[in-house]
């Protein structure tokens, strides 16, 4: 086998996945030019072409389809051979590539991997912090924390390590000034700040002796950052239905009191997802190992 042709095959997946020749180019630290000679060598070699290249962007042809799927395979294969002498070593090398929660990823995810590559300083890591659905094998990442029931997925492995709870909560000042609700239906005409998915605001859920009560009454003031509806409720704005995840710290200094605590919503699984690949590598075990053994003993976002 030629000595280049794994880099040229290497260039070929990175070009696919990232979607552009700049793009893997970045990521194997290289120059476009050399990932597109590389691939051009590749369909030299195997006599057929790979890739429909335009301006705008790269497709694969129905020869390249099947190469890619077979090349993305060898390629994992290799990574694997490389974590399981890594594992043998007992050393976490090379990159973790994370995904979590926006909010939740910042403030509680972030920490413990802080921890981490302190922990292992030949470690790196690429983290994602977003509320977008991230397809861990068509995106190359190798473990995400989720938040809510899982999907149906075979090629992923779960596991639950936490739970979010939502709770109602404002201000001392603006309950003083408007009075306390006491059952859910008393939130209708308060001062509600609220989450905005799109263009509507999500509804608020409590659990009620009659089933599963939703308040979908839009907020006064309706936000699609979770952190400035927690400032506005500081300021006195108006209710907020967050996570205990965004909100205990001022709960447990008395900047927001909750309100409505006997009809708590059901608690709702925080997981950690990953392809279930045979083995896992080093620098992903560790990575979810750190993350229980700091979670197991209770969060510290519970009140």
């Amino acid at each position: 086998m030629e000595p280049n042709r794994f880099g040229d095959i290497a260039a070929f997946v990175s070009a696919v996945k990232a979607g552009s020749f700049t793009a893997a180019a970045a990521s194997l630290g290289l120059t476009r030019s050399a990932v597109g000679k590389g691939i051009a060598r590749l369909e030299v070699r195997m006599g057929v072409r790979l890739l429909n290249r335009t301006t705008r962007k790269l497709s694969l042809t129905d020869e390249g389809l099947v190469a890619f799927e077979r090349w993305r395979q060898i390629l994992d294969d290799l990574d694997e051979v490389e974590s399981t002498m890594a594992l043998r070593r007992g050393k976490p090398t090379g990159t973790l590539r994370l995904t979590a929660p926006l909010s939740f990823g910042q403030r509680h995810v972030l920490p413990i991997l802080d921890a981490y590559l302190k922990q292992w300083p030949d470690l790196r890591a690429d983290i994602r912090f977003t509320d977008r659905y991230v397809d861990l094998v068509e995106e190359g990442v190798d473990v995400a924390v989720r938040i809510g029931a899982p999907k149906e997925d075979s090629q992923l492995l779960t596991r639950t390590v936490a739970w979010q709870q939502f709770v109602t909560c404002a201000s001392p000042g603006y309950l003083e000034r408007h009075g306390t609700p006491q059952v859910p239906a008393d939130l209708y005409g308060h001062d509600k700040i609220a989450f905005l998915v799109g263009e509507k605001s999500a509804p608020w859920r409590f659990r009620t002796e009659a089933g599963l009560h939703l308040c979908e009454e839009p907020g006064r003031l309706n936000i699609d950052s979770s952190e400035a509806m927690l400032a506005g409720a500081r300021a006195g704005f108006g209710l907020i239905h967050l996570p205990t995840y965004i909100t205990s710290d001022d709960l447990r200094a008395g900047a927001l009191l909750e309100v409505l605590h006997d009809y708590r919503p059901p608690a709702e699984p925080i997981r950690i997802v990953y392809p279930s690949k045979r083995h896992l590598s080093p620098r992903v075990r560790g990575f979810i190992d750190l993350l229980v053994a700091r979670w197991e003993g209770g969060v510290p976002w519970e009140v």
